[in-house]
């Protein structure tokens, strides 16, 4: 029998849902090619890193339904959700993802802009006379 195993990764704003079975290494992204969506190199690397670690690469098909963000952070938060999904798959992954840093969510979010001033951290320009 083919387990689906469903997981959700996040970043910044972005949220990526996967469905994670066990197949040929085929990836597709909110209906797109895998290559076609992630259209730079860093986000290709970053999305599939998990699968790279755990020495995975063409053994399983991924379905992603990635909404919010930019590509840098949906990127992100598919490689937290198939990191996941790694783990549930086979707990014995989990110490070779833990130690690459796989396992954890990137906490860092943009900082709100703050009333009376232009941005989070600017102030509008100071006059003394």
């Amino acid at each position: 029998m083919l387990e689906t195993i469903q997981t959700t990764g996040r970043r910044k704003t972005a949220i990526a849902t996967i469905k994670f079975t066990p197949g040929t290494g085929h990836i597709r992204v909110n209906g797109r090619e895998f290559e076609d969506y992630f259209n730079t190199s860093t986000a290709l690397i970053e999305a599939v890193k998990p699968l790279s670690v755990a020495d995975s690469v063409k053994k399983f098909d991924i379905e992603v339904k990635a909404v919010g963000g930019g590509l840098g952070g949906q990127a992100g938060a598919l490689s937290l959700a198939i990191a996941r999904a790694l783990c549930k798959f086979n707990p014995e992954l989990r110490g070779v993802l833990k130690k690459s840093g796989l396992l954890r969510r990137d906490p860092r979010m943009k900082e709100r802009k703050k009333s009376g001033q232009p941005g989070a951290r600017k102030r509008f320009q100071f006059s003394k006379r």
